[in-house]
């Protein structure tokens, strides 16, 4: 069974903002998420973070672009999308 992934109103709206390459690379993300689940060790810098949020890097360098989802039903899987944009200012 796929899993089903949506983003929160600020993921959508950075999402939006994302340059081209980097939205494609979150694209890939996502799809990775829907077909094989939320725990993408296959990611640079893939990780849980204490609050059971997820996150990896789509892109290193200067600047680094990050993902935080986060599973929120397992029952049902569910995962959303919470942040989408710079390693600066990340939620972690």
């Amino acid at each position: 069974m796929t899993w089903t992934v949506s983003y929160s109103r600020s993921a959508a709206k950075q999402q939006r903002q994302l340059p081209e390459k980097i939205k494609v690379l979150l694209d890939v993300l996502v799809l990775e998420i829907i077909r094989n689940g939320p725990v993408r060790g296959n990611w640079r810098n893939y990780s849980t973070l204490a609050n059971g949020d997820h996150h990896c890097h789509l892109k290193k360098g200067n600047p680094t672009y990050v993902t935080v989802w986060r599973v929120t039903d397992k029952t049902i899987k569910l995962a959303e999308i919470r942040y989408a944009g710079t390693h600066e200012k990340a939620p972690y």
